[in-house]
């Protein structure tokens, strides 16, 4: 956190989760919530806020709105509803664009680690979780979907998912 210092502020909001999509992130959603008109977010830089462009212009637009301010202490940009600065949305733009790019190449480069890795036999994927056996099993006996995912602690869709393969696959 050092690296990212705000300096003083009022509440703290950290997002623990990737920043690549913001309905998927709570403690925005939260923030937006919380921010009333007067106030200003710090935010240690532009890809702290938003890995898309899309998602960066509608949060800053989103806070204006609501008579919120936003500074980005890295690049040294400010944002509120009452001030048009050009060249400091041309910045906003640009430094978004390299941001949603760069997020771009790590997955690029991501895929194909992982594809390099599963030619190899070296990647399996994630463990399964839920035991298809199990609900197999308890199917073949009878049993209703609702039954299964609540007895296994996993959702329908789950089930239904599972039950499906194995008829695909029969």
């Amino acid at each position: 956190m050092t690296r990212q210092d705000l300096g003083e502020v009022d509440k703290l909001f950290e997002e623990k989760i990737s920043g690549k999509s913001a309905s998927d992130r709570p403690a925005l959603q939260e923030m937006i919530n919380y921010c009333r008109e007067g106030d200003e977010v710090v935010v240690h830089s532009i890809d702290r806020l938003a890995r898309d462009l899309a998602d960066l212009q509608n949060i800053i637009q989103m806070l204006n709105d609501k008579g919120v301010a936003i500074r980005f202490n890295s690049e040294n940009l400010n944002f509120s509803a009452d001030t048009d600065d050009a060249f400091a949305k041309l910045q906003l733009q640009m430094m978004g664009a390299f941001a949603e790019f760069e997020r771009n190449i790590i997955r690029k480069r991501q895929a194909e680690g992982i594809a390099r890795a599963k030619s190899r036999g070296v990647y399996k994927g994630r463990q399964a979780s839920i035991d298809a056996n199990a609900i197999k099993q308890r199917a073949a006996e009878g049993q209703g979907a609702t039954a299964i995912a609540k007895e296994l602690g996993i959702s329908r869709a789950s089930v239904y998912r599972i039950l499906k393969a194995k008829r695909a696959a029969a």
